[in-house]
């Protein structure tokens, strides 16, 4: 089966740490093996043989940076001050994936509409091409944009979803941050439906979201979030979705991509706590949780966030990278998931959102 995965920092790992996903993962670990890297985000789970070997056609990569007011220390780089700032920070990072896509075309395709879509899918049907990943390009908080007017400017250069938050932005309250849209976010989501952009709910605060889901005509995901009554002790609950926004997502035909970190998927599990006391059956709880309450396994897919701000040390015991992302499929259908539902959830759920979200060419 095909697997989608909706969240992956790509970028932001490159620019901070000097990571180059063309390479393996185990040769990524043995350079980083005695720096300081993995305390601050883990040893990584990605690496293009590994997209391949676990058959991760697609990944929505991300442009992001942080306000400088949660800069974590002189390592973290990619922190702006004012929205000008900002914006040459994701400009770096996008120009990053158009370098990738240009020296390395055999390895990085950018998806920008359907036509690239479709050709890109039909060539992953051969299980043993050595076809190029995929990346879907998503602005993860919305401050690069300097006016709500200039979202125009970023779907020509190829960016295809936006999440107006990360923390709290110009644009709407977020995680840590909590609060609504703000006039200015609501001028941003008219500007992103004139020109076709998906939205993306996740970080977004249920006040935000909520409001989002209704102004917002467009296509509308949540790229890396969880169930928060799977994890009601979370510590920042506005970083989960309740079940009734989960709910306002699927009648909007929207989907979820589940985060596969332990501290989203298994109540009171904090970091410094063994990666063993959380499993398979963790992932299919939170999984199960949604179609249970949807009535349906089309609104649900993987989003995984892997390397973004955690590593192997807080990921599910049974994967050790981006390549496992498979064995999900796996205990799903152990658990009675029919292989239509597996995969719709590893894959196609994401791919039906892109057909109907991308522009045609």
């Amino acid at each position: 089966m095909i697997i989608v995965d909706a969240h992956e920092d790509l970028a932001w790992n490159a620019l901070t740490f000097g990571r180059d996903y063309r390479r393996a993962v185990s040769e990524t670990r043995q350079i980083e093996s005695g720096t300081t890297t993995p305390a601050y985000n883990g040893e990584t789970l990605i690496g293009l043989p590994e997209w391949r070997q676990g058959r991760v056609a697609i990944v929505f990569s991300t442009i992001f940076a942080a306000p400088a007011r949660w800069s974590e220390g002189d390592w973290d780089i990619l922190c702006y001050e004012d929205p000008h700032q900002a914006h040459r920070q994701y400009r770096t990072s996008l120009a990053l994936y158009q370098q990738w896509s240009q020296e390395n075309p055999e390895s990085v395709r950018i998806i920008k509409d359907v036509s690239t879509l479709e050709e890109h899918w039909k060539a992953w049907q051969d299980p043993d091409s050595e076809d190029p990943v995929g990346f879907v390009i998503l602005m993860e908080g919305a401050d690069g944009i300097r006016t709500p007017a200039e979202v125009e400017q970023w779907f020509k250069w190829g960016v295809r979803i936006v999440g107006p938050a990360w923390s709290g932005t110009r644009y709407a309250g977020g995680t840590k941050e909590p609060g609504p849209l703000t006039e200015l976010g609501r001028e941003l989501l008219q500007h992103m439906g004139s020109c076709g952009m998906i939205l993306d709910l996740s970080h977004l605060s249920e006040a935000g979201a909520r409001e989002a889901i209704d102004l917002y005509q467009g296509p509308v995901i949540a790229s890396h979030s969880s169930p928060l009554a799977r994890v009601p002790n979370a510590e920042f609950p506005e970083r989960l979705m309740s079940d009734e926004l989960i709910k306002m997502l699927a009648a909007r035909e929207g989907v979820l991509g589940l985060l596969i970190g332990n501290k989203f998927l298994q109540n009171n599990w904090v970091l410094g706590m063994k990666r063993e006391l959380v499993g398979m059956q963790d992932i299919v709880a939170a999984v199960d949780h949604v179609c249970q309450l949807l009535g349906s396994a089309k609104h649900i897919a993987i989003g995984s966030d892997f390397d973004g701000g955690f590593g192997l040390d807080q990921v599910p015991v049974g994967l050790d990278s981006i390549a496992d992302l498979r064995l999900i499929g796996e205990a799903l259908a152990q658990y009675g998931y029919a292989a239509d539902d597996v995969g719709a959830i590893l894959g196609l759920n994401w791919y039906h959102m892109l057909q109907q979200g991308l522009p045609e060419d």
